[in-house]
């Protein structure tokens, strides 16, 4: 989908280079400076998602991604930061419930989302669960095996973890 004004594309690259760098002003600057007309934009959104969440503004980030899954529900990280968002306002019920709506769009290819899962599961009780969706996690990326043995929303599995091929 292309942007109605040429001038978007270009606010997005520095928007995206000041979240990279932690000046989340300047690119919030930015982002307010994209055309009116752009800002229902998956990428705009997007973007100002990943400003969203760097600065923790965790109700709003919900808000803004949730918006996102229904403008475009094929970008993976509108559901991923709805259902982060959630968790960090301790929802995570509902974090849970989103990333199970994201899996039959995202699942077969996120690794993330079942990671996700993986925490809301074990922070839920629901350990057996939680091992199934981080192996699941790890089958699909391995980097997220290192990622487990210190996330404090797996603790319970710690042992678990360290044991995993």
């Amino acid at each position: 989908m292309p942007f109605s004004s040429p001038h978007t594309a270009r606010r997005l690259r520095h928007a995206s280079g000041y979240l990279g760098l932690g000046m989340v002003a300047q690119a919030a600057l930015e982002l307010d400076a994209v055309d009116p007309a752009d800002r229902e934009h998956p990428e705009v959104l997007g973007t100002r998602a990943e400003l969203l969440l760097g600065i923790k503004a965790w109700l709003p980030l919900t808000e803004l991604s949730e918006h996102l899954t229904q403008v475009a529900p094929q970008v993976e990280h509108g559901w991923i930061h709805w259902a982060y968002g959630l968790r960090e306002l301790e929802r995570i019920e509902e974090a849970k419930a989103v990333l199970l709506a994201a899996e039959p769009l995202h699942g077969k290819t996120c690794a993330v989302l079942h990671y996700n899962l993986a925490c809301y599961e074990c922070l839920l009780g629901n350990l057996p669960n939680a091992k199934r969706r981080l192996r699941t996690a790890i089958e699909r990326d391995a980097h997220w095996k290192e990622a487990a043995l210190t996330d404090p929303d797996l603790a319970r599995l710690r042992t678990y973890i360290a044991g995993l091929e």
